[in-house]
């Protein structure tokens, strides 16, 4: 086996290691949040050592921030995703289901998907600071669903439009965390879109009229 060889396995086996500790610290953090997470049950679970966790991350607060700022851009691109695939006639209900999927989504997959969301939900609580790298994400998801919103909703000014947008988001975040999130996660994906689609363009609505 070559030197080159040697090296690019010894990279494969890091990344794998690193990887592995992402996820068992992301699993941990939505169930029970920062401040319950202890570095021996992460590297536990991932079946990595703790010299692991120093040599990738340098420290358990590190990995925790860099497990949530991961969660946090996996669901912003998904988000993203969706959003920028409507074109600009997209009515308030497709707005909505394309604002909420990727929710919906995970709460019919459970596992790594739900923990995901878990967890940029109890981030939502608190949102995280010192991310910029996050920033330009943050404002393309916002530009776009105030884009949309502005379409269906002409009388609304932006303020208030941003303000809608952070409570159907809130909204969101509490479905992944509250007793009822679990009774959706037992219906097909379709079947919690049925369901929540019209609570959250109801969100965006808010006291407006329907349209035709």
């Amino acid at each position: 086996m070559t030197r080159v060889n040697k090296r690019d396995l010894r990279r494969e086996a890091g990344q794998r290691t690193r990887d592995g500790l992402l996820a068992a610290a992301l699993k941990l953090l939505a169930q029970r949040g920062k401040e319950g997470v202890t570095l021996r049950e992460i590297t536990d679970s991932a079946g990595a050592n703790v010299a692991a966790v120093s040599y990738h991350f340098g420290s358990l607060k590190a990995l925790c921030d860099s497990a949530i700022e991961h969660a946090l851009e996996r669901y912003l691109d998904a988000q993203i995703l969706e959003l920028d695939s409507l074109g600009s006639t997209a009515t308030l209900q497709e707005v909505a289901a394309a604002f909420a999927r990727p929710m919906v989504r995970a709460l019919a997959a459970g596992g790594q998907d739900l923990a995901v969301m878990r967890t940029v939900a109890r981030v939502g609580i608190e949102p995280p600071q010192g991310w910029e790298r996050l920033d330009g994400k943050f404002d393309h998801s916002r530009r776009v669903a105030l884009r949309l919103l502005t379409a269906n909703l002409p009388g609304v000014d932006e303020q208030e439009l941003i303000f809608r947008t952070r409570c159907a988001a809130g909204l969101l975040n509490w479905l992944a965390l509250a007793p009822i999130g679990t009774e959706l996660a037992a219906l097909s994906a379709e079947r919690i879109e049925r369901q929540l689609v019209p609570v959250v363009a109801g969100a965006f609505r808010g006291d407006a009229p329907a349209g035709p």
